[in-house]
């Protein structure tokens, strides 16, 4: 078993080489800090009282998977500027469509115009989200940003998967009405487009 100090001199000698690993694989500086951060706190928290001769590639493990739910939270939160354009159907509909099924997302993370207009959008977002009535945010936010899937939405939220559905299709149409307001379709999103629902 490890003591205290052999944890600490591995981390030490692991964080810089780790650093450099992370910020080339999702090129952000802070947010390679933060998830070799994450890292180390994961592996001090559940496995500091292993062998140190274990650390290596338990630490490996839980910095590769840490960078993957990086990497699904940047994925969802890319997905929203394109999610929009799906708000604002029609009365006729499906509500059960999920407009994640739906978007072709291509890679353009290099154009800074891409990204402060994303940046914009995530915000005015955000704002919109803290209109929205408290089921209706949970709902959405277990969906589209924790990724869950309607089954487990409902289990969390201790309802049917019906009313996961109304109150995700609820909170889509109100997103969209709200963001229109806000002026989302002036802030340079050529690919975005909102229709109010009829």
């Amino acid at each position: 078993m490890a003591t205290p100090k052999e944890l600490s001199d591995f981390l030490a000698a692991a964080e810089r080489r780790a650093f450099k690993q992370t910020a080339y694989a999702v090129r952000d500086d802070h947010a390679a800090l933060d998830i070799v951060q994450d890292a180390m706190m994961k592996l001090a928290d559940k496995y500091g009282a292993q062998p140190v001769t274990e650390f290596p590639m338990l630490f490996q493990r839980i910095l590769q998977n840490t960078m993957r739910d990086y990497w699904r939270r940047q994925k969802v939160r890319n997905l929203w500027t394109t999610l929009l354009s799906a708000f604002g159907g029609g009365a006729d509909d499906n509500e059960d469509r999920d407009p994640l099924d739906t978007i072709d997302v291509g890679d353009d993370s290099e154009e800074p115009s891409v990204q402060i207009a994303r940046s914009q959008t995530i915000q005015l977002i955000e704002r919109a989200l803290e209109k929205l009535p408290a089921r209706q945010r949970e709902a959405f936010v277990l969906r589209y940003w924790e990724e869950m899937d309607v089954a487990e939405t409902a289990e969390i939220m201790g309802c049917s998967d019906g009313s996961v559905k109304t109150h995700c299709s609820r909170a889509v149409h109100a997103l969209a009405i709200e963001l229109r307001k806000q002026g989302l379709d002036k802030i340079g999103l050529s690919n975005v487009t909102l229709n109010e629902p009829k």
